[in-house]
């Protein structure tokens, strides 16, 4: 078991071959597949690789150092990842990139049946709605604890479910979009799952993961595991419900600037009619 955190922990390191693997090529790719598409924006580019600073120091600083035993420090990198990495990636529209900078066969793919349902606005809020109750109320939870590679993987569905459910929220890809009205309402409709599965946790009057006991720092009593279950679901309430307000602000913007091209398009056209 791990020592108890304390402040000079603020150095520690927690690197690991195969996330660098996958964040440096990540970006390799994603700066390749740019370099050839000469009309890329650059603020996307930049949006990427602030996704993976993030992503970085969630899963490879001490906050993914102590990730397991501190189930508070789960929930920040858990909002790290889905609620400021995510939509990060989202805002690179990582996809158009792929579709303007790939083959024929790469663009009938995109453009297929497959990706038309795992792209659709329905199908994002209901994998949201779905995956974060399921990987903090349920037995999930244990098996993360005790299998390395089930944890890798959640942290990895953080990015991709995020990313799904505000590459919707911000409509800058191809594909089905909302109204950018309807996109307020897409966000807001969400956030009760946050509040949810952190008001639970708040309020456990126990322990809910068996294993968090192996995974605690030494020495840690029955009494600080609840409270620091309920840290974390304080978090995930407050903290969750803050940012998703947070990322109505842009959207809200886009929406404004929406109305206003309309509503320009419209007097020209009345203009043209003499009306």
């Amino acid at each position: 078991m791990i020592l108890p955190f304390s402040w000079h922990h603020l150095n520690h390191w927690d690197i690991g071959v195969i996330p660098m693997i996958l964040l440096v090529g990540a970006g390799a790719f994603y700066l390749g597949s740019a370099r050839r598409v000469a009309s890329w924006p650059r603020v996307r580019t930049v949006c990427f690789g602030l996704g993976l600073l993030v992503t970085f120091i969630a899963t490879q600083t001490f906050i993914g150092a102590y990730d397991m035993e501190y189930f508070s420090d789960h929930m920040v990198q858990h909002l790290l990842l889905i609620m400021v990495a995510a939509p990060l990636f989202a805002l690179s529209a990582p996809l158009d990139l792929i579709y303007e900078s790939g083959d024929e066969r790469t663009r009938k793919f995109l453009d297929g049946p497959f990706m038309a349902k795992v792209t659709h606005p329905l199908f994002a809020f209901a994998l949201y709605f779905a995956f974060i109750p399921i990987t903090h109320l349920t037995s999930l939870m244990n098996l993360m604890m005790t299998h390395m590679w089930i944890h890798d993987l959640e942290q990895i569905g953080f990015l991709v479910v995020g990313y799904l459910f505000f590459r919707v929220a911000f409509g800058l890809e191809r594909g089905f979009k909302l109204h950018p009205g309807l996109r307020l309402v897409y966000v807001m409709a969400a956030v009760p799952v946050d509040t949810f599965t952190g008001l639970v946790l708040s309020m456990s009057s126990r322990v809910p993961f068996s294993n968090y006991a192996m995974m605690a720092p030494t020495g840690a009593s029955k009494a600080w595991q609840l409270s620091n279950i309920k840290l974390g679901g304080g978090i995930m309430w407050i903290g969750g419900d803050a940012l998703m307000l947070l990322a109505l602000i842009p959207i809200a913007i886009m929406w404004v600037k929406w109305e206003t091209v309309r509503t320009k398009e419209l007097d020209a056209i009345l203009d043209a009619q003499g009306i």
